[in-house]
């Protein structure tokens, strides 16, 4: 569904992508995983078009991503961010309805409310949350309202940003079940970045490790353990030695 081919990105003297090639599987889930810094979130921000690449190609269902009708493109994705990224003025159906009462997904606002209250229920928050503000729910349910939001126009791509990250270790299981609860049910195509390996090991059918502005290994999340690849080794396990040099 998503292919990167030798992807390259700059930002002035840091080389974040050094020729990034890879490629999503259609309606499986790929993590990426890596250190703080090594381009994970810029590799998702080019395929959206928030970032353009130096060099390299980035194709989606086989077409450049650059090229055609930019508002049907992004139709074509979710995004769970990583900070919530809600609207503290909007009550939480309309955060959850926001992109579906607007542009090419427009639908009357009798309608939004219906597909936001139906999308809350299926992260399991009640019709009661519709009416409420983002200021007034915990950090768990301001990350379902995310999820919700990043489902609600049934999107055939979502981008999970560290789904987890603030979260007690048990709304963060929460969370990852629903993530790939969702993913499958859907028949979607994900790609999730993220640190927790509790995550990985929940919501991934793949992993590919970036480091060094290249993926270093890539393969089925049952390989992981076992790659004998000595980057990948070190990240999951977290150890202090090996190749990966600790930022000091």
């Amino acid at each position: 569904m998503i292919r990167y081919e030798d992807v390259h990105k700059s930002f002035g003297p840091n080389r974040v992508l050094r020729g990034l090639t890879l490629d999503v599987p259609r309606g499986e889930s790929m993590v990426i995983i890596g250190g703080s810094g090594t381009g994970k979130s810029v590799a998702l921000k080019c395929v959206l078009g928030l970032v353009e690449p130096d060099a390299g190609t980035i194709l989606v269902d086989g077409r450049p991503a650059a090229e055609g009708d930019r508002e049907a493109f992004l139709a074509r994705f979710g995004m769970l961010f990583q900070g919530g990224a809600l609207f503290d003025s909007l009550p939480v159906w309309q955060n959850v309805a926001f992109r579906l009462m607007r542009g090419a997904l427009k639908r009357p606002r009798a309608d939004a409310r219906e597909i936001a209250i139906e999308k809350l229920r299926r992260v399991g928050l009640t019709p009661e949350v519709a009416d409420r503000f983002p200021a007034e729910l915990s950090g768990g349910m301001q990350k379902r309202v995310g999820l919700a939001r990043a489902i609600a126009a049934d999107p055939a791509i979502i981008f999970f940003d560290e789904p987890t990250t603030g979260l007690d270790p048990i709304m963060a299981g929460v969370i990852n079940d629903l993530i790939r609860e969702i993913v499958v049910e859907m028949g979607a195509t994900a790609v999730t970045i993220t640190h927790d390996m509790t995550s990985v090991r929940a919501i991934a059918d793949r992993v590919a490790m970036l480091h060094g502005g290249i993926i270093r290994w890539t393969g089925p999340v049952a390989e992981m353990d076992t790659s004998g690849d000595p980057y990948l080794d070190q990240f999951i396990h977290g150890r202090a030695e090996g190749p990966i040099a600790a930022v000091r």
